[in-house]
């Protein structure tokens, strides 16, 4: 399997509370983010939502849909987020976000590719890849920004 790592950040000039809420509305995601075609709750967890499960199912410039699950390990109101991703990309992302003049967001995807044939191209796919990668973590911030109606201050 190909693995990758990604480390996106967000900066925002919105309070940690109501980047917290968008980001932790995850079935909200496709009215906002651009990319991520539909997310669908599977098992709510407990009150803070560790053991809930998503569906998901994104698609970017890529023209192939990505469908996967995830399962939410940890939360730490309102910094962090922790989850396990199964399907078609396997592994784990980490939310978390600092308070300050605005927020802070980081995102850090450790994932692998687990259809025959994306570990196929791989060798010679792995930076269109990591391009649409990109490209949609940009989508997300900015579709968050628009959504807090403020602005996106600085994306890496």
């Amino acid at each position: 399997m190909a693995g990758y790592r990604f480390l996106t950040t967000w900066l925002l000039d919105a309070p940690r509370e109501a980047v917290w809420e968008a980001i932790h509305e995850v079935e909200r995601w496709p009215d906002w983010w651009r990319g991520v075609e539909r997310v669908e709750k599977l098992a709510h967890g407990d009150e803070d939502g560790i053991g809930a499960v998503y569906a998901h199912c994104w698609r970017s410039i890529v023209p192939y849909p990505v469908h996967f699950r995830v399962t939410v390990e940890r939360v730490e109101r309102p910094r962090l987020i922790a989850a396990r991703a199964e399907g078609e990309l396997a592994g784990t992302g980490v939310w978390r976000l600092y308070d300050g003049a605005g927020t802070a967001v980081t995102y850090d995807w450790r994932v692998r590719t687990t259809r025959p044939w994306m570990n196929a191209v791989a060798p010679v796919a792995r930076p269109v890849f990591a391009w649409n990668h990109h490209v949609v973590m940009r989508r997300g911030g900015e579709g968050l920004a628009g959504l807090l109606g403020t602005t996106l201050l600085a994306r890496s």
